[in-house]
């Protein structure tokens, strides 16, 4: 199959990555990062999974999408709960990328 198929999944993944990363950081600077801790641990999940995601259909396979959109919709669900803009920005990655992933997964 045509790895193009999956390049905006691909771009998905690879930017909630970043936006989840940067989250995860910007949470370890929180004053109460004790209050973040599931936020920190879910964007880690997140941004791994949505890496390994992404070189998967790099190599022309979706079997890890629908697995991707779930961790997402969480993560998405967790950043969502807090008002930081950078939370915020998180979140909205994550459901764009559950989105990208859950129609690459249908």
């Amino acid at each position: 199959m045509d790895t193009m198929h999956f390049q905006s999944c691909i771009d998905a993944c690879n930017a909630c990555a970043a936006a989840c990363d940067h989250c995860a950081a910007s949470c370890l600077r929180e004053e109460d990062v004790k209050m973040m801790a599931r936020c920190i641990a879910t964007d880690m999940d997140c941004s791994q999974m949505c890496r390994f995601a992404a070189g998967v259909m790099a190599r022309g396979s979706e079997h890890v999408c629908r697995l991707c959109a779930l961790i997402c919709r969480a993560c998405g669900d967790e950043c969502g709960k807090h008002d930081m803009d950078h939370c915020q920005q998180c979140a909205a990655a994550c459901r764009r990328c559950a989105e990208e992933c859950e129609k690459m997964a249908a």
